[in-house]
């Protein structure tokens, strides 16, 4: 959660410039698997859909104002971006501009501030047309 909450600042910061959206996945450490000695909710596996949408919740509430969607219960959206359990992508007009490392060690974001903070700067650096004549 700790995570999630810098990650709504960052969106907060860089409202101006991207639109953010949050997937959740299958949970990382299910209550009922492999479980993580620091885990802040007691989640199950989720055996369907109506599981996964319950636990997306806690989500919502840790970023309530970022738009969030569900993977699907085959984990589609997981396997096609890697995302075993965490990570952080830049999208621009349908091309990965940024892939973040695998969490949660590869999670930093520190270098999407950064990549946003370089993209911001270009977006207000005036541009130069050279026009021959």
């Amino acid at each position: 959660m700790a995570r999630l909450r810098s990650f709504q600042r960052l969106a907060a910061h860089f409202v101006d410039i991207a639109d953010f959206l949050l997937v959740y996945i299958e949970e990382a450490h299910p209550s009922d698997g492999w479980v993580s000695s620091d885990a802040a909710y007691k989640i199950p596996k989720h055996q369907c859909l109506q599981d996964r949408l319950r636990a997306a919740q806690l989500m919502r509430e840790g970023a309530p104002d970022c738009p969030l969607a569900v993977d699907t219960m085959d984990n589609a959206s997981s396997a096609a971006y890697g995302a075993y359990f965490e990570r952080l992508y830049i999208i621009q007009e349908e091309k990965v501009m940024y892939q973040g490392g695998r969490g949660p060690e590869g999670y930093k974001i520190s270098e999407l501030r950064s990549w946003l903070d370089q993209y911001k700067t270009r977006l207000q650096s005036p541009s130069t047309v050279v026009i021959q004549v």
